[in-house]
């Protein structure tokens, strides 16, 4: 009776990690369609209001439907595609008053941030701002538009965690991530890369020193000068 109730307890076993593996690889396959999709949104490869096949889109990134499909249900409910019934899905269109909400919205709290980040930043949050700084002027220099909205990203999210205010840093995670293809819109004015990098070095500054008003004025002015070029785009 033992040698049986063993044997069935490792044929259960075996059964649950059968069970288990197909529902991890989903999941991880969802998520590789997912930040595929997104990125190429994101970096206006799949342009503002173009139709997307999700059958030519699975072969294109040689992935099942199922995590294709379920990528797509996540990024509408994110706003970034809509799925429409009997026509297929459409890469959301760039909104103009979409984008003076995000941006009202960033200065209403990133500014915040950035006072707090000035009191309660650290050294290595200040060693993590002053690397993406230097990495961001080696790509401003080669003009690589996709390199730069990915270090904004990364800048502008370091700079939320060094606030110390998790609930702060989600809120502005959640901005910046529908920010991110009007960024890339931004930074296709050459000229707008050296921009970036003075506004941020002068926001690094500002926290170096712990002035709060200073690190205010200067996001403050950042995000200012982003309205002012973006909206020439749209």
């Amino acid at each position: 009776m033992k040698q049986k109730s063993l044997g069935a307890s490792r044929s259960r076993a075996a059964g649950a990690a059968t069970d288990v593996r197909p529902a991890i690889a989903t999941v991880s396959l969802r998520d590789r369609a997912y930040e595929a999709i997104k990125h190429r949104i994101m970096t206006c490869a799949f342009r503002p209001g173009e139709y997307v096949n999700e059958l030519r889109l699975s072969a294109t990134l040689k992935l099942g439907r199922t995590p294709v499909h379920q990528a797509l249900a996540r990024l509408m409910v994110e706003g970034l595609v809509d799925i429409i019934p009997r026509k297929g899905v459409v890469v959301k269109p760039v909104s103009l008053n979409e984008l003076l909400q995000i941006i009202e919205a960033r200065l209403a709290n990133e500014t915040y941030s950035a006072r707090l980040a000035a009191e309660h930043a650290d050294e290595r949050d200040i060693a993590g701002l002053d690397d993406v700084l230097d990495r961001t002027r080696a790509w401003a220099s080669k003009r690589n538009v996709e390199h730069m909205m990915l270090l904004d990203r990364e800048f502008h999210l370091l700079l939320t965690r060094a606030a110390k205010n998790h609930v702060l840093t989600e809120v502005l995670r959640g901005l910046h991530e529908r920010s991110l293809r009007f960024w890339f819109i931004s930074l296709s004015a050459p000229a707008q890369h050296e921009c970036v990098c003075t506004e941020h070095q002068a926001i690094v500054e500002a926290i170096r020193q712990r002035e709060p008003l200073a690190a205010d004025r200067a996001m403050r002015a950042h995000i200012e000068s982003f309205r002012a070029n973006v909206t020439r785009f749209l």
